[in-house]
């Protein structure tokens, strides 16, 4: 198990855009290396996910994965999801406040994404996937391929909900879950 610190927001590597990993290179040991490597540092960190250049490496690699997450209880389960060279297109208008974490960034704060997102990757294996996703695992999705755009969940909220881990727990969970729940019951109707 190799865990990596995760950078922190005024690191220059996250405000880099990754470059895209050739298919020849993905069975290398080099790749596969860091994918392992990004999957420990990620459950080591309860991260919902992690990309590559939040552990200063330059590959467009992400990891995703949501099961009982003690950061994120509310979320639906995400499998163990390698994504290589990811694309988000959002589907339709909708969009909904998400309120974010990040491994990076020591802070919580409303995002709006988009209800709705087509993705399309490349798995470890340099296969292709395509799937459509929604609600809050397409503001996962969102929020990943940001990373790897050298954006950070920051650069879209709105400054005055931002907070600690600490205050959101203590004054803003509560609202923050019954909004999400109604907003997922709205979603499977």
């Amino acid at each position: 198990m190799t865990v990596h610190e995760v950078l922190s927001i005024g690191h220059p590597a996250l405000r880099q855009r990754a470059t895209e990993t050739p298919l020849e290179q993905i069975a290398s040991s080099e790749i596969q290396n860091l994918i392992d490597d990004l999957i420990d540092t990620m459950r080591h960190a309860h991260g919902a996910g992690i990309a590559a250049n939040q552990i200063g490496a330059t590959q467009r690699i992400c990891v995703l994965e949501v099961n009982n997450n003690p950061r994120y209880p509310y979320k639906p389960k995400i499998p163990l999801t390698v994504a290589i060279n990811p694309v988000v297109k959002t589907v339709g208008t909708g969009t909904f406040l998400n309120n974010e974490g990040c491994l990076s960034v020591p802070l919580r704060g409303d995002v709006k994404r988009f209800t709705s997102a087509h993705i399309s990757y490349l798995d470890r294996h340099g296969d292709n996937q395509v799937f459509d996703a929604h609600g809050l695992t397409a503001a996962t999705w969102q929020h990943e391929v940001d990373h790897l755009n050298g954006v950070l969940f920051i650069d879209k909220s709105d400054p005055a909900t931002l907070t600690t881990w600490e205050e959101f727990e203590t004054h803003h969970r509560t609202a923050f879950l019954e909004r999400i729940t109604n907003l997922q019951n709205e979603w499977t109707k």
